[in-house]
């Protein structure tokens, strides 16, 4: 065994919920069946925001959590029907989702803004479509973090809001991280260029080596040139783009 002195890393799994997921049939296979996962789970409504592929990541993310971190986090997105992200709650013409935009202040202090994209209704607090996937094996979880309550912000980051000045919602997920000694952190999950992209950057600002696993998340946006923006945008901002098979996840392996 390699002690790998100092070295402890974390895992987080961003977001693999079923509004984030091309849907699936109702004939779930036999080992999602035995999770606890029934026909009203997998209601119609959900999906809404689908990421394609996103539901294939599931198998790397599983292999990922065998691994020995000293800590697995999944996060999720958990909005009030009221969200301001949500197109549904905006008069028109600018309530188009994926389209329309909309400048939010942070409450505390006017004159620090935010713009954002404006999006479908998804992951509503209590629905099926907030659900994580019956497909990502949670037995392997320590926690999981909720993110996105605050119908008055957007909050694509499993650390916090982009407010700083003041500050609006913190998870506590930097603090937990911290508390266990961690050292380096590791994002899977979806969508690649919005809310695992934050939660990477944040982790890094809040003074982890961070990386984001390529094999193990997808983008809203896909092909080279997506890939090549978003790890510029990472590395701009002290984060790795790395792979499955590479010498970053390779030292976590070591340690069994």
């Amino acid at each position: 065994m390699v002690s790998n002195k100092g070295f402890k890393a974390a895992l987080i799994v961003v977001d693999l919920q079923e509004d984030f997921c091309p849907p699936v049939s109702l004939h779930l296979p036999a080992r999602a069946q035995t999770r606890g996962v029934t026909k009203a789970q997998k209601s119609p409504l959900s999906n809404s925001l689908a990421v394609t592929d996103g539901r294939a990541i599931a198998p790397v993310i599983n292999d990922l959590l065998r691994l020995p971190w000293a800590c697995r986090v999944a996060t999720k997105d958990m909005h009030p029907e009221d969200h301001i992200s949500f197109a549904s709650n905006h008069p028109p013409p600018n309530n188009k989702p994926f389209e329309s935009t909309i400048t939010i202040s942070n409450p505390h202090n006017p004159d620090e803004t935010q713009t954002t994209q404006l999006w479908p209704v998804h992951c509503i607090a209590g629905s099926s479509g907030s659900e994580l996937i019956p497909e990502l094996d949670v037995s392997q979880l320590d926690d999981i973090v909720e993110k996105g309550q605050d119908k008055r912000v957007e909050m694509y980051s499993a650390f916090c809001t982009p407010f700083l000045k003041p500050k609006i919602v913190e998870t506590g997920l930097a603090n937990t991280l911290r508390e266990k000694g961690i050292t380096h952190v590791f994002c899977v999950g979806l969508a690649a260029d919005f809310c695992v992209k934050a939660t990477a950057i944040d982790a890094a600002k809040a003074g982890f080596e961070t990386a984001v696993i390529r094999e193990g998340t997808k983008g809203v946006e896909q092909g080279d040139e997506a890939d090549r923006k978003l790890a510029q945008e990472l590395e701009e901002n002290n984060v790795k783009m790395a792979g499955i098979d590479g010498p970053e996840v390779a030292k976590v392996r070591d340690l069994q």
